[in-house]
Formats: C-alpha cells, sequence, structure tokens
C-alpha cells in the first residue's frame, strides 16, 4: 500500500511539474539588481502607455509613441521614425510611424534585431498584453543590458512596428524598405494573444530549424516552452505576426514568443495593466535577456539550415532537439520492440490472446463511449449558453473549467470501461491495445506531422513498462510509475494548451488524449483496487467543474458580455439603420432594438473587413442625423487609346478613422493604387468586392489612382466609419452597463456613411 501511496504521489508530482515548469512561479522586484530584468520596473512602463487604446490615427497612440521615443533616449539611444504606407494581403491600408534605434556593436557581422508593436487593436483594447508588454519586456530589457557597459559584438537593433494589427503595416515597410532590414540576421520578436499563460516559443524560417533550435537550447532560457508539433502546425496557418513579415518578404529568420492564455481577453476592453498576468511579464523578460545576452555576441551568419529538427520541452531536461533523420528509425525501432514484446511474452505466457482482446475492447469502447457523451454535452452546453457565442474567441470565461470536467469525465469512462477487464494478472495484456494505438499515431505523424514524432518517447518507455511487466509478475510499482512520467509530462499540458490555442469547439476531441494517456498508465493502475469507486471520484470531480462553469456562466462586471451596436447612413437612399452584430441582444442593445428585430440579411452585401469575416445579424430603422458626407475631387481624369486614367480624391468631413471601399466585380482595373502604393490583383475576388479597407491617420485623405476601359462605367461604394456613436453629440447612446464590453475584431461603436461615388 505505501508503494502505491508513493507511485500515485509520483504521478501527481509528475502533472503539477509539467505545469510549474512552463512559468516562473514569482517576479522580480523593484529591487532587483540593474543588470537583471526587473518586472516590477517594467510595469511602471506599462502603466503609462497601457491608459488608453491607442489604436493607429489616435491621441494616445501620438502619447505612446512619444513616451517610447523618450525612454529610448533615457536610455542613451537616439531613435528616428520611419513612416511609410503599405498594404497587406488582405487589402487594408495604413499608414506606419515606426520607432527605431541601434546600438553598435564591435564587429560587423549580422544584427540581432529586437522586435515588438506599439499599437493596440482598433477601438477598445488598451494594448496591455498585446504588445505593451513586448514594449515594455524591451524597454526593461535594454536597461539592463546596458547597465553592464558591456558592448556587444552584433549591432543590435530595436524596432517598436507600428500598424501591426492593421496589416502588419510596419514591419512592412522596415523589410521592404529601409536599409537597415538588409543586415538584420536574426529576429527575436514579442507578442501576446491573450493575457496571461505561459509564453511559448514558435520558431520562423523558410528552411529548416536545425541551427535555429540549437542556438536556442545554447541561450539557454531558464523557463523553454515550444515543441516542434507547435513548429509544424504554425508554419501550416496562415499567421499574422510581424515575424512572419520578415520570414516571406526578408528570408530572415526568427522566435516568436506570445502567450496565449486568457484569450478572452484579446483584442478587448479586458486587455488592460490590471489583468496581465505578471509571472507572464516575467516569463516573457525571462526569454529576452536569455536571447540577447546570448545572440548579442553569437555569429548570425550561421543560423540557415536546410534540416529540421524534433524538439520538445520537459522538465529538467529543458528542451530536448534531435534531427528528423532520426523519425523513421525511431519509429520503426518502436514497432520492431512491440512485436518481439509480443512474441516474447506469448513466449513466457504471460499474454493472452483473450484478455489482450479484452484490453482493445476497452480502448475502443472508453473512446467510443466518451466520443458520443463529449458530443453530446458540447452540443448541450451550446444550446444552454447560447450567449458564449457572443464571445468571438471561441473561448468563454469559464473555459478552464469545462477543460477540467472534460479531462474528468474521460478518465471516469476509462476506469468504468476497464474495472472489469483489470486483474492482478493481465495488466501486461491490457497494455497491448493502447501501445498498438500508440505505435500507429507515432507512424502516422512521422509520415504527415514530423514535429510531432516526439510522441514516440512516451511510447517507448510504455513499451519499457510492458518488458518489466512481461518479466515480472510483482514489479516494482514505484519503478513504473517513473516509466509514466515521460507520458504525464509531455502530454498533459496539451489537455490544456490545445483548447486554449484552437478555441474551445475542440475540447471533445483533445480531452480524448487523456483516455490515450491512460491507456500508457496502465502498467500503474492495473495494480489500484477499487477502479469502480475511483471512476465514481472522478464523476464527481466533473459534476463539480460542470457546476463551477455554470455558476461562473454568467456575465459580471469581471467577465463582461461584448456587445455591439452601429449606425449607418445612406446617402444616396436618404435612409439609415442600427445594426448589430449580437446574436443575443442584452438590456444596452435592446434600447434600441425591438424585443423582435429584424434581421440584418440585407444590409449585409457590402462585408465590412473583420477578422471571422463577422455578418450583421439584426437591424432596424433609424432617424437621419446631420452627419457631413465625404468629398470626393476628380484631380485627373485622361483617356489614351483604350484606356482611361483617373485620379481622385476622398476627403472626409469630419474626423474618421477608417474607410471601406468597394467595386462591382463587373469592373475591370488595369491598374490600382491607393495613396501611392500599389493593389494586389487578386484582392477583390478574396473579400466579395472590397477594395480596401483604409485607416486613417493624420487626418491624410485617401487618394486612388487606377486606370479602366475607357467606355466602362465606372462605380465605387464607400463606408466611411468614425469611432464616436457613444460620444457623438447628434446621439444620445446610453453607457453600457458594467458587466458589458465592446465587442473585439468587428467594427463597433461607429458611425458609418455609405455613399456611391459613380464615374461616368
Amino acid at each position: 500500500m505505501i508503494k502505491k501511496t508513493m507511485a500515485l504521489f509520483l504521478m501527481l508530482v509528475a502533472v503539477y511539474y509539467s505545469f510549474s515548469a512552463l512559468i516562473p512561479n514569482e517576479i522580480s522586484t523593484i529591487d532587483t539588481p540593474e543588470n537583471k530584468f526587473s518586472t516590477h520596473r517594467a510595469l511602471i512602463h506599462l502603466k503609462e502607455i497601457s491608459k488608453e487604446a491607442h489604436y493607429l490615427g489616435s491621441e494616445a497612440h501620438t502619447k505612446v509613441r512619444d513616451y517610447i521615443i523618450t525612454e529610448l533616449k533615457t536610455l542613451g539611444l537616439e531613435s528616428q521614425i520611419q513612416e511609410g504606407y503599405a498594404f497587406d494581403d488582405n487589402g487594408n491600408l495604413a499608414k506606419a510611424k515606426n520607432i527605431l534605434a541601434r546600438i553598435k556593436g564591435t564587429e560587423q557581422g549580422k544584427a540581432l534585431l529586437l522586435l515588438t508593436h506599439y499599437d493596440s487593436d482598433p477601438h477598445s483594447s488598451f494594448g496591455a498584453s498585446d504588445a505593451g508588454s513586448g514594449v515594455v519586456t524591451i524597454l526593461e530589457g535594454l536597461r539592463a543590458f546596458l547597465s553592464t557597459n558591456k558592448a556587444p559584438k552584433n549591432d543590435i537593433i530595436i524596432l517598436f512596428s507600428d500598424g501591426e494589427e492593421l496589416g502588419l503595416t510596419g514591419a512592412n515597410i522596415f523589410v521592404n524598405k529601409h536599409p537597415w532590414s538588409k543586415n538584420v540576421g536574426l529576429v527575436v520578436n514579442f507578442e501576446a494573444r491573450g493575457s496571461g499563460g505561459s509564453g511559448i516559443m514558435f520558431i520562423e524560417t523558410n528552411q529548416g530549424n536545425a541551427n535555429l533550435i540549437k542556438e536556442y537550447v545554447k541561450a539557454n532560457p531558464q523557463f523553454p516552452v515550444g515543441n516542434s508539433l507547435f513548429y509544424s502546425i504554425y508554419k501550416t496557418f496562415p499567421n499574422d505576426t510581424d515575424s512572419t513579415v520578415f520570414r516571406e518578404d526578408g528570408d530572415i529568420d526568427g522566435f516568436n514568443f506570445a502567450f496565449i492564455d486568457d484569450h478572452f481577453d484579446y483584442h478587448t476592453a479586458l486587455d488592460n495593466y490590471q489583468r496581465l498576468d505578471r509571472n507572464s511579464l516575467e516569463h516573457q523578460g525571462n526569454y529576452l535577456m536569455s536571447l540577447l545576452n546570448y545572440f548579442s555576441e553569437t555569429n548570425l551568419s550561421t543560423l540557415k539550415s536546410d534540416q529540421d529538427n524534433v524538439y520538445f520541452n520537459i522538465p529538467l531536461f529543458k528542451t530536448i532537439i534531435y534531427p528528423f533523420s532520426w523519425i523513421y528509425p525511431m519509429a520503426i525501432l518502436a514497432l520492431l520492440i512491440y512485436i518481439a514484446l509480443i512474441f516474447y511474452g506469448f513466449k513466457k505466457k504471460i499474454l493472452v490472446g483473450k484478455e489482450i482482446s479484452k484490453g482493445f475492447i476497452a480502448l475502443v469502447t472508453s473512446l467510443i463511449i466518451f466520443s458520443v457523451i463529449g458530443f453530446l454535452l458540447w452540443k448541450g452546453i451550446n444550446l444552454t449558453y447560447p450567449h458564449y457565442s457572443e464571445i468571438l474567441q471561441g473561448f468563454p470565461y469559464n473555459g478552464h473549467d469545462y477543460i477540467a470536467a472534460f479531462v474528468c469525465l474521460a478518465i471516469a469512462v476509462s476506469l468504468f470501461v476497464y474495472h472489469k477487464a483489470f486483474k492482478p494478472d493481465n495488466v501486461a495484456n491490457l497494455l497491448i491495445a493502447p501501445l498498438g494505438l500508440w505505435l500507429i499515431v507515432c507512424i502516422g505523424v512521422a509520415v504527415k506531422l514530423e514535429g510531432a514524432s516526439f510522441f514516440v518517447i512516451p511510447l517507448m518507455f510504455g513499451l519499457l513498462s510492458l518488458f518489466v511487466l512481461i518479466r515480472q509478475t510483482k514489479p516494482n510499482i514505484i519503478l513504473l510509475a517513473l516509466f509514466a512520467v515521460p507520458c504525464l509530462t509531455i502530454f498533459s499540458p496539451f489537455l490544456q494548451l490545445f483548447p486554449v490555442g484552437l478555441g474551445l469547439k475542440i475540447i471533445v476531441g483533445s480531452s480524448a488524449l487523456a483516455i490515450l494517456m491512460f491507456g500508457l498508465l496502465i502498467s500503474v493502475f492495473g495494480f489500484f483496487k477499487h477502479k469502480k469507486r475511483w471512476s465514481f471520484l472522478f464523476v464527481f470531480m466533473f459534476l463539480y467543474f460542470m457546476i463551477s462553469a455554470h455558476s461562473s456562466s454568467h456575465f459580471s462586471k469581471d467577465n463582461p458580455k461584448p456587445n455591439s451596436l452601429l449606425y449607418i447612413l445612406n446617402t444616396d437612399t436618404k435612409k439609415a439603420n442600427w445594426l448589430t452584430y449580437d446574436r443575443v441582444l442584452d438590456n444596452w442593445t435592446k434600447n434600441v432594438f425591438d424585443e423582435n428585430p429584424q434581421l440584418a440579411s440585407a444590409l449585409n452585401d457590402k462585408i465590412i473587413d473583420s477578422k471571422y469575416n463577422s455578418l450583421f445579424s439584426y437591424a432596424k430603422e433609424a432617424p437621419l442625423k446631420e452627419i457631413d458626407e465625404p468629398i470626393v475631387n476628380i484631380i485627373n481624369d485622361t483617356i489614351t487609346n483604350d484606356v482611361r486614367s483617373i485620379k481622385l480624391s476622398i476627403i472626409p468631413q469630419r474626423c474618421v478613422n477608417r474607410i471601406e471601399l468597394f467595386s462591382d466585380s463587373t469592373n475591370v482595373f488595369t491598374s490600382f493604387k491607393a495613396n501611392s502604393v500599389e493593389l494586389k490583383k487578386d484582392l477583390k475576388s478574396q473579400n466579395k468586392d472590397r477594395l480596401l479597407t483604409y485607416f486613417v491617420a493624420d487626418d491624410a485623405p485617401l487618394e486612388l489612382e487606377f486606370s479602366v476601359p475607357k467606355n466602362q462605367k465606372t462605380s465605387f461604394t464607400i463606408l466611411e466609419a468614425s469611432y464616436d456613436l457613444l460620444n457623438n453629440d447628434l446621439f444620445n447612446i446610453p453607457e453600457r452597463e458594467s458587466y458589458m464590453i465592446p465587442k473585439p475584431f468587428v467594427l463597433n461603436d461607429a458611425i458609418i456613411v455609405k455613399k456611391i461615388i459613380a464615374i461616368d
């Protein structure tokens, strides 16, 4: 009994340590030595720059830029501003104002670039995490680095980019237009996709990662989090961070560090100073100091490689790496060992076909029962709590309770199904099925998802457990628990990271991993009695977390409801409408909409650009207001041969923040520029007639230069929007209640003027 207790304790410690080793558990104080990073000192900066939403074009945006420039000057660094317009791949046009500084190195090699962005997302995010955390990490890290008065070997370029939230504008103009970009050998970028959690390392490279990950290990960050599975998945996604521009346009490698937990805060008014996890900021600081100290002294010209490495983090050993060339040999070796152990087990008369079949039945039955119950449960949750759909991030405030509940349910199902199959002498037989399934998984990832090939490591320890079970009728359960540690420490964090990073919609699939893990741990659990009672314990835990999730399912001041409201005036039809993206109306939106609001499908013909291509849900006729419409000036109109060339200017007559430009698909353009930047030809087909979205700064008008067939009757539709619906004197919109925030990712709290420009 003592050994079983010790084995269970060892496994619980492994699970706990698999999470605690991912992030610092305390933060550095204001009294930290001058040459060390201090989270408390960084927070002083963060409190200043996150006082207001500071999106591009806002007054607060200018204040933040001035603050950063002042702090760089305090550090003894001379800064410069790089300005320029750029389009992104989605047709977003903005003028960025990058902040640049440079520390001269003692040698003439490639430069190390420290990167983050200083703009917040329009229009309500305070940008404390995204990416104020990156700004203050770099400012405090530079202060600590420069306090040593040691000149680095490599130049260190500092880039606080602008317009990242609007299409990576600042990174675009730096990589493609600034001469310093030609000398950059490595980028270290800091980001956030939530307000907490461990900082995860992603590699940006067009080639292999072998040299990059080897040097990263040598840099020796204290809490490394990242693996080649994330790297393989990341490469398949249409990523949108500044470091991606460096890779795609400049073939410049980089490390991207981002924390992603508390995803519900991302791009919302909750991304503020108070909600930022201090340990996450400490983690970013730890990354920066490790990499800054190492790569400022390392030859950055040797980082390119045509080889990839498998890598993963594990407590005590930090980051383990091995080459992709080992993937197939390790998978084949595991297969051969599996087959050999089966033959060996039959020869020793430990393995019996009937008992092995029970193991396969139990494993498959567990997966089927959990999948069916989990699927129905998730459907029921969405029906019971339809307001979760208002959180566009796909992760509600009580998401961690649901993760815990589904994992407990998966374990309960496994224990209940297996309890009849367990016998003191058939543990080895029951281990055959999960080992076989994991072997199939490892062979599959070796072929399709090489970065996940480290899954073979827990499998190898599972095979070692099988060998011990065949050899010994009464094995040392503590030894078997030690063999279970790799499975627990490698896979346990995935139970949380997958649904946090990819959305709670995958919770059934991610929680099924607990059943597969349970299968590998049969070598230990097989020797525990009363498995049915254990299953009831986990059912109780499942119910506890479900009740906890229900008790926190309502919106509150700490967990507010996102909502939306817009006013749109059509200057051609002289009609106006209220619009919302909300599917579930609340007290605030019901001030405008009736209990049975009209569907807004007729007003979705021109889709306003948003992260998830959101459509208006409800509409209501609104009173007409005297809102100044933009002036359109034809600057030039000439015909050469069969081509008509036109230059016009759209000049707002009020303070606006963005202009959406649409053109009917029948229009043909042989060339098109906006504010002297050429529009990519394939944009219109991707965005349903939307040509571009222009984010206004410095009250600059939108100037269009285009060429069309001379007989074409060209027309545009423009939607001119300002973020002042709630404080405009023409309206009397009440403030949101304390449990509400503006909905992110969509145009919100806006007054829109719709106008058709016809060129005869």
